[in-house]
């Protein structure tokens, strides 16, 4: 069956031009000129009889044409890009970009992205830890594990876990506050995570405290600008926490960490995991985003 296809360098230079939104910088990845990749650009353009980009000043936008053809074109290229790779055996083993959020990276994505590491021998990937927003083209992010899905309103997205936060602290301060409960802690023994700008809604002590019906017991504790080191010192014995379920799972699951009351507060964001549509087919990428859902929801069963 003969294949209907464009000239193939308009293509790549279509597809680049889409993904990075500039002439310039896709002539730079390209290496050849800007103007040759306005040329191409008409070229595809007389060749389908749609206009593909509208230009504004020095900027280009995808026309809803332009938006179909570049979500089947980058897919196709992708594939062609894969397959051309492993014939000329450049590379034994798939790679991604992820990219994570800090408060779970290391506590929670690190454990299962070794998981299924494991599982996968030729699987490799690159992480990278970062707040939201991130520039997906830019860094060729293949996934995301963020915070509000919301604000990646152009890519596939599927809810890990809308979570909430626990006291928790370690076994032998649980013991010590067996009688009194939190009724008995001093503000000299909380630990104060700095949440930073990727949760709108933060949840603290004071919250928490109210949301139980409790005075805040005074004094300054302790002040903690990471999640996964309020973690580590609440384990550590050094006093009372709160932390997302998902971060605290395993410490709990290993005994490290001890549950202190059933009163959580809920996030007003999931997390989610986000990836370009263009990536959907990606080597792993699927496979590994079932395995990090099922894992959240077995672990919220737990």
């Amino acid at each position: 069956m003969a294949l209907t296809l464009p000239p193939l360098n308009a293509l790549r230079a279509f597809e680049a031009a889409a993904r990075l939104g500039s002439h310039v910088a896709a002539s730079a990845e390209l290496g050849i000129s800007a103007a040759a990749v306005s040329q191409h650009i008409r070229n595809l353009e007389d060749h389908l009889g749609k206009q593909l980009f509208l230009r504004l000043n020095n900027r280009i936008l995808l026309t809803d044409a332009g938006q179909a053809l570049h979500e089947g074109v980058a897919a196709g290229l992708q594939l062609i890009s894969d397959t051309t790779e492993a014939q000329m055996q450049r590379r034994t083993r798939a790679r991604l970009v992820i990219s994570c959020i800090e408060s779970v990276a290391e506590a929670w994505l690190a454990p299962r992205l070794a998981e299924f590491a494991a599982r996968e021998p030729e699987f490799r990937f690159d992480l990278r830890v970062e707040p939201d927003p991130v520039a997906f083209a830019r860094y060729d992010i293949d996934l995301r594990l963020a915070y509000d899905p919301a604000r990646y309103p152009d890519h596939a997205a599927v809810e890990l876990v809308r979570d909430h936060v626990l006291p928790v602290a370690s076994p032998a301060i649980r013991d010590r506050l067996a009688v009194s409960g939190l009724r008995g802690v001093a503000g000299e023994d909380l630990l104060h995570t700095g949440w930073g700008p990727d949760f709108g809604t933060q949840p603290t002590w004071a919250k928490w405290f109210a949301a139980a019906g409790l005075p805040l017991p005074p004094g300054a504790g302790y002040q903690i600008d990471r999640s996964a080191l309020t973690l580590d010192l609440a384990a550590r014995g050094l006093g009372v926490a709160l932390v997302q379920r998902l971060v605290a799972g395993d410490a709990l699951a290993e005994g490290r960490l001890a549950v202190l009351s059933d009163l959580t507060l809920p996030l007003s964001q999931p997390y989610a995991l986000v990836w370009p549509r263009t990536k959907t087919r990606k080597r792993h990428l699927a496979q590994l985003v079932a395995f990090l859902v099922e894992r959240a929801a077995s672990e919220r069963k737990t």
